[in-house]
């Protein structure tokens, strides 16, 4: 960015520069020598004889010592002018460029600043002290200003008659910072320090949008800036780097690897802007081995506030850089960053093409945090990819559940994986999902109904608000509660009549167009295209082909809205079987596979045969099977060949062939590009393309790969006692309360209670930083954080010692005060007095387990509480309940209680209703009650439950084996009519 052309400095001073001067230089005499003679006179000595009393410590305070106290800040106050003049004085004779910061002394230094700046003028013309900006291979022989908004050096008295050297070009740029401790730059702070106002961020960003930078990547998003990267800056921007324009990046980063001046030995801290919290309250004495728990939980919260740190947050004020290494070739998996500062693993929409997505990107684990951005970018924008993996991931999960050990808990995700969990629950759209398969299913038995042809859908259009199917031929006669639009080009299926539908009623009606798959998004809704509807190869391009065909892998493989199908990845992919290995299958390459598809495609029929036969025909038996081919390999001409003859083209197959690469005879070419935009020029789509790029990929796979770890993890260890009466209680074994505090208005309570869980259930303490990124992992602007955290700081009141419940410690962490208990401590002390107890205490687990009162946190708000999934809490409380009701029911049993031995065990369903050795124990209890009619019904109602499970499985092969040794009969009576 050229700076403006270069003036001269004027060697005369005009009246108005005399008046100033003389005016400047009277008011610093008057402050520098008149205010301190004015103090002596009126109010005395800085320390007067009240303030040099010791005994003021102890005694009352009166209106002569508050007054003495107010005279000493005044001295304070014109100490510090004093020191700021100084500053300024020595800065502008001595030419010494940037003046020295005065701590505290933002305001102060500026009035100063100018001041000094006018006075000086009555001796020279050059010497202003104002901050000035070093230029870099500027010819040395001039002495001209290079007027840059900032301002200028000096200039010989006989300026107008020295020739000025030609001046280069120049522009400011900013080098971003390596990360202060858990603090990272973004556009937001740095505009805050570089333009004076954070709002003006999107400047920057236009400035360097798609530039290259020193480590090779580019910005694409607002909220993703690197350490070393250098950054254009406005023209009037300050505390910057001034650089010739033609100056390559790398050259400048070597140049000033450092920071500004005025930035140098400052430390970035934070403050909550509006939050008034109180102070820490006066310690209470530990118990003995509190001290040792607290570290434990401490330790605890440092692993979640490193990985909630700086989680997806859209805002760029809460965005900081993650740290590890930059992917930048194709070839190349991983290259060390060309920089200084460290460098990161964030992936960028221009990741590898390379055939293996699954490849480990090299420093990431060792090279630095996580901040679950990338996660959110990629993974929470998949939101029907999303909501299917959060199925077949829950389906994992109940498996798990079945071999889990008493005394143990299922092992839960780490690291990438947590965060991928925590990126899905955030952006799965279940509802769309479940509006997408029931509103097929529907229109496909509706026209089978009418015995009609179904139409080709080449596209459909998923938002909040309808579902649109793109079909052809157009038909305006749609099928109710469908409408026709556009004279019969789209298809539409409004939201609100979607809901309505009847879900168990359409359970065993097929799905007609299961090869539709997500595309990407157009900024209003998810577009999807149908595989089958090309009637030939598809050729995708780009260097992201690979990560759009991963994505495209985990929807077909996860979606809801098809029966059976099969899906055939070669060249990559070989870990996604680990995902749903009844539907993916890998292979090395086309000539594995062609025979095959060669031999199957000779019975394929015609689009109304395959359209026409699956909607005639059901659910648990599809017609036509779909096959869909996804490869990372491009064919070559012989194979180009043989898949164009086997798409048969212009004639639908229950089949699909998405292929990377040039690709003959090719009905469809999509292009990824560098952006990350999808296009499809045979449909005239451009959207934001979905993809899954390596690292993401690994993070689902290590992910799923943690569920088949059967051996589970240890409990957590002991908790501490609980003593005394809260004045405030935190209820989590069931729906989220608190109770204690006066019930907060009902738009506000839902993000305060979870506020005030997470504290509960992290005693350690969490930053305000880290609370606003993980209660709004999407961003939240920081006067709307600090404004929720006093506000509850508020409801939450004081103890009964008069101490805040809610407290900001030294070292800036929120803390809950010492009343402030959870219906879960309460819990866990209880069990553990009971295992101390010999007998057992059986009336300890009563108590304990009278506490729950459904699921964990029962009838949270979609969207919220989505930390639960890189949090060891879900995976503690499930294990502990239903270990206490195990117990319980053991105890009742030895002792002939068989009827309570029933309620214990029904208590710790309650909340842990997927614990099949719960069922099990309950199966065994009701067995001991000799009541028949009893045991048929606990036998009916778990196989009932086993069947229409959300997440699917059936039952435990252990708890049939169960029910066919208490109940033979039970199998005969539960099978279905024919």
């Amino acid at each position: 960015m050229p700076t403006r052309q270069p003036v001269r400095i004027k060697d005369r001073r005009t009246p108005g520069d005399l008046l100033a001067g003389l005016l400047a230089l009277a008011v610093l005499v008057a402050l520098i020598v008149g205010v301190p003679y004015a103090l002596f006179r009126l109010a005395g000595p800085p320390l007067p004889p009240e303030l040099r009393n010791l005994d003021l410590l102890t005694s009352q305070v009166g209106t002569s010592t508050i007054v003495a106290i107010l005279v000493l800040l005044v001295w304070l106050a014109w100490l510090q002018m004093v020191a700021c003049v100084l500053v300024e004085i020595y800065a502008g004779v001595r030419r010494v460029g940037m003046p020295a910061r005065v701590p505290f002394s933002g305001g102060t230094q500026m009035f100063a600043n100018r001041l000094v700046s006018a006075a000086m003028l009555l001796f020279t013309v050059s010497a202003v002290a104002l901050p000035i900006a070093k230029l870099t291979s500027l010819p040395p022989a001039t002495s001209a200003i290079v007027s840059t908004g900032l301002s200028a050096a000096s200039a010989p008295a006989d300026a107008e008659r020295v020739e000025l050297a030609p001046v280069q070009k120049a522009k400011k740029v900013y080098v971003v910072q390596p990360p202060h401790g858990r603090h990272h730059e973004s556009l937001w702070e740095i505009a805050e320090k570089c333009l004076g106002d954070g709002r003006r961020y999107p400047e920057i960003y236009r400035l360097n949008q798609h530039r290259e930078q020193p480590d090779g990547s580019r910005l694409r998003m607002a909220d993703l800036i690197r350490p070393g990267w250098v950054l254009d800056m406005p023209d009037d921007a300050r505390n910057v780097h001034i650089v010739p324009a033609s100056q390559p990046r790398d050259d400048t980063l070597k140049d000033h690897p450092g920071k500004p001046a005025e930035l140098d030995g400052r430390t970035q801290t934070f403050t909550p802007g509006g939050a008034d919290l109180p102070a820490e309250p006066a310690p209470e004495i530990s118990t003995p081995g509190e001290g040792a728990g607290r570290a434990r939980e401490n330790g605890r919260h440092d692993t979640a506030e490193r990985r909630s740190d700086t989680a997806a947050s859209h805002d760029p004020r809460q965005v900081p850089v993650p740290r590890a290494t930059a992917e930048r070739g194709p070839d190349t998996a991983a290259t060390t960053a060309a920089t200084t500062a460290p460098a990161t693993n964030a992936p960028e929409r221009q990741n590898s093409g390379a055939a293996d997505p699954g490849a480990a990107v090299a420093g990431h684990a060792e090279n630095g945090q996580d901040t679950g951005l990338e996660m959110l970018d990629y993974l929470a924008g998949a939101s029907l990819a999303a909501a299917g993996l959060l199925v077949a991931l829950g389906r994992r999960r109940r498996q798990q559940l079945w071999h889990r050990a008493f005394g143990r808990r299922i092992t839960r995700p780490r690291e990438d994986a947590a965060q991928a969990e925590l990126a899905l629950r955030l952006g799965a759209d279940a509802p769309g999902s479940r509006m997408l398969d029931v509103g097929l299913r529907l229109l496909g038995r509706s026209l089978a109904a009418q015995n009609r042809v179904p139409p080709t859908v080449y596209a459909a259009h998923l938002s909040p608000q309808t579902l649109d199917l793109w079909i052809h031929p157009p038909d305006p006669d749609a099928p109710a509660p469908w409408s026709a639009h556009d004279g019969g080009q789209v298809w539409r299926l409004p939201a609100h009549e979607g809901r309505m539908l009847d879900e168990q009623a359409l359970a065993d009606a097929p799905a007609p167009y299961p090869g539709l798959v997500s595309l990407g998004s157009s900024g209003e809704g998810r577009v999807l295209v149908d595989l089958e509807a090309a009637h030939g190869p598809i050729s995708i391009g780009g260097a992201q082909a690979t990560a759009a065909l991963a994505a495209l892998a985990v929807e077909l493989a996860t979606n809801r809205w098809s029966d059976r199908i099969r899906v055939t990845l070669v060249g990559f992919g070989e870990e996604l079987t680990v995902i749903a290995s009844d539907r993916i299958r890998y292979v090395g390459s086309l000539a594995e596979i062609l025979p095959e598809l060669e031999a199957s495609g000779k019975d394929g029929g015609n689009r109304g045969e395959v359209l026409t036969g699956r909607i005639h025909g059901r659910a648990a038996d599809p017609v036509c099977t779909p096959h869909y081919l996804l490869s990372a390999i491009a064919p070559t001409e012989e194979e180009g060949r043989r898949l164009a003859l086997l798409a048969r083209k212009g004639v639908r197959t229950a089949a699909g062939y998405v292929i990377a690469g040039d690709v003959p005879h090719a009905t469809w070419n999509w292009t990824i590009t560098e952006e990350g935009r999808a296009r499809v020029d045979a449909l005239g789509f451009d959207v934001a393309a979905q993809l899954l790029p390596r690292r993401q990929y690994r993070a689902l796979i290590d992910l799923f790969l943690a569920t088949e770890r059967l051996e589970g993890e240890p409990l957590a260890d002991e908790p501490e006692p609980v003593i005394g009466t809260p004045s405030v209680e935190v209820r989590i074994l069931g729906p989220a309360e608190v109770v204690g505090p006066s019930p907060m208005e009902e738009g506000r309570a839902v993000i305060a209670v979870e506020l005030v869980v997470y504290l509960a259930t992290h005693p350690g303490g969490v930053h305000p930083v880290v609370l606003g990124g993980i209660l709004w992992p999407r961003g939240v602007q920081a006067v709307v954080r600090d404004a929720t955290i006093a506000r509850v700081v508020a409801w939450l009141g004081t103890d009964s010692q008069g101490r805040p419940n809610l407290y900001a410690d030294t070292s800036g962490r929120l803390r809950l005060g010492p009343e402030v208990r959870t219906d879960w401590m309460l819990f866990r002390d209880l069990v553990r007095r009971s295992h101390a107890n010999p007998g057992g205490r059986p009336e300890l687990l009563d108590r304990a387990l009278g506490l729950v009162r459904g699921p964990l946190l029962n009838g949270r708000p979609r969207g919220r509480y989505a930390w639960l999934a890189a949090d060891d809490l879900e995976y503690d409380v499930t294990a502990g309940v239903a270990d206490a009701a195990h117990r319980l029911c053991e105890v009742r049993l030895a002792r002939g209680e068989t009827d309570q031995a029933v309620a214990a065990v029904r208590a710790g369903l309650l909340l842990a209703a997927d614990d099949e050795g719960l069922w099990r124990d309950l199966l065994r209890a009701t067995h001991l009650t000799d009541d028949p009619v009893r045991l048929r019904a606990v036998a009916d109602a778990l196989h009932r439950r086993a069947a229409s499970h959300p997440y699917g499985g059936g039952m435990a092969p252990e708890t049939e084996a169960l029910i066919d040794e208490l109940l033979p009969a039970w199998r005969m009576r539960s099978a279905p009519t024919a």
